[in-house]
């Protein structure tokens, strides 16, 4: 019996196992997909928010404030990339100026460290790029941006080192709260792999965590799916703007955010749709069109630079706020639902708030051998002449180029595949070192990282998935059907 089980391994779920790994505990994630980061995680703004906007008192406004403030120091110690931006509120038209008052009074109650109000020559002083239509804005020194894949990666694999277990392509099917001969409560999970049986789960399941809580508990919760789409900008246009520029709602409508990427990318988005399908993240032309009449309200001149486009689910409670703790009618299991926006940003305190739950619940022991450290894929995008030189004497394989928008080496591929929790699929690959996320999306490097990852997990190349199961690349041979 596993001591505890973690329904999902997105940034919630890895960042609970990070944090449970520092306890002396048998700890198993499940993941219906083929890697971490496949759902809501993958999908997102990246956006680190400072916490003015939640609602002073809800458990959005506080691990929002707290989720900030441990990204600032995990970015470091576990090797992910983070840059401490700021985000800027605009007011377009004075009637808004009474929004950025009451926004700056909504932060102070949170705790938000350095926000002030620029009017406009100072805005524009700081941001030449925004629309002259802005009349002021409430600037958050504390706002931020991260890769949100690197950020959950780094979670798993530094759980991973701590011995927490991973299952891949492992859906759960029910589960049923029983009792034990000595009256000790458990849960049998029933899963596609089969049957797992578990003193604690943890419910970090995203769009579908409502349907895991309404299993074992009377009081039922409802989660609704929030499509958001965004636009993805060529480098070309990434240093349109420093910060992250939200857009306070007003009769022009709620407004998009325009924020750089930490990779240097420009980035437009999202838009808000309640769906009933929790799967869908199809992109429209009306909403992409949408988000580029949007996002220009923001700046002076937004290039037509986008080289793709995409949509992520936004898991959505009724009662609209954050739901974490354990159920009042089932024991030992624990729910972190309705985790939305700032839900990216709450996620490490979120970890740590979880941790400690369990810690009371098993009465477990702090492990004396913690790893708390983990080192991230060297990138010879962003090396130094010196540190490229060093990494090629190493491994010759980081001198020879796969992806070239990105500048990601066979190198940089196989750390990859072969490290912690290493990538086992071309997304993988993707996400770990960003081949494939260029400006060609992946017309150059996808014939060469395909044979690199076929050889590296010892299979024929037509088993090579884009992101599991049913996604395959090759249909065959043409020789073979000659």
């Amino acid at each position: 019996m596993k001591d505890v089980t973690i329904i999902g391994a997105g940034v919630t779920g890895s960042a609970i196992a990070r944090e449970l790994s520092r306890l002396d505990l048998d700890i198993l994630v499940l993941e219906k997909e083929s890697d971490v980061c496949e759902g809501t995680s993958k999908a997102n703004s990246g956006i680190v928010h400072s916490g003015y906007d939640a609602k002073p008192g809800t458990l959005k406004a506080k691990f929002n404030v707290e989720g900030n403030k441990l990204i600032h120091e995990l970015s470091k110690t576990l090797d992910f990339p983070f840059k401490e931006n700021g985000s800027l509120v605009l007011a377009l038209e004075e009637e808004g100026r009474a929004g950025i008052e009451a926004l700056l009074e909504r932060g102070k109650a949170n705790g938000v460290p350095g926000l002030r109000i620029l009017e406009k020559e100072e805005l524009l002083k700081m941001e030449p790029g925004v629309s002259k239509n802005a009349v002021c804005a409430l600037y958050a020194p504390s706002g931020g941006i991260v890769c949100p894949f690197n950020m959950t990666i780094a979670f798993a694999e530094n759980a991973v080192d701590n011995g927490v277990i991973f299952e891949f392509d492992t859906a759960v099917k029910n589960i049923i709260g029983k009792t034990s001969e000595d009256g000790e409560v458990y849960y049998s999970i029933e899963t596609t792999t089969g049957i797992v049986e578990s003193k604690v789960v943890i419910n970090a399941a995203g769009v579908y965590s409502d349907v895991f809580h309404n299993m074992v508990s009377e009081d039922k919760i409802h989660i609704t799916p929030r499509k958001g789409e965004y636009l993805l900008m060529d480098k070309a246009a990434g240093d349109l703007v420093k910060s992250t520029l939200f857009q306070l709602p007003s009769k022009l409508g709620k407004g998009v955010l325009v924020t750089p990427t930490v990779h240097g990318n420009l980035m437009v988005g999202p838009t808000a749709e309640s769906i009933e399908d929790p799967e869908d993240t199809s992109t429209s032309a009306e909403g992409l069109g949408l988000l580029f009449e949007r996002g220009a309200l923001s700046v002076e001149s937004l290039p037509r630079l986008t080289i793709t486009s995409f949509a992520g689910l936004r898991a959505h409670e009724d009662g609209g706020d954050f739901i974490i703790g354990e159920v009042k009618d089932s024991p030992g299991f624990i729910d972190a639902a309705g985790i939305e926006s700032p839900g990216l940003t709450a996620a490490p305190a979120i970890g740590v708030c979880v941790a400690g739950l369990v810690k009371n619940i098993l009465k477990a022991s702090d492990k004396k051998d913690f790893i708390s450290t983990r080192k991230g894929i060297p990138s010879m995008a962003l090396a130094t002449p010196e540190e490229r030189a060093a990494l090629i004497a190493s491994d010759p394989s980081y001198a020879h180029v796969i992806c070239r928008c990105e500048l990601v080496t066979e190198g940089e591929i196989k750390n990859a595949i072969n490290r912690t929790l290493g990538a086992r699929t071309v997304d993988g690959i993707k996400r770990r070192t960003r081949a494939g996320m260029g400006r060609c999306q992946t017309g150059f490097c996808l014939a060469r990282t395909i044979p690199l990852l076929a050889e590296a997990l010892g299979v024929d190349e037509e088993e090579i998935t884009k992101s599991g199961k049913g996604s395959y690349y090759i249909e065959g041979k043409i020789k073979d059907s000659l």
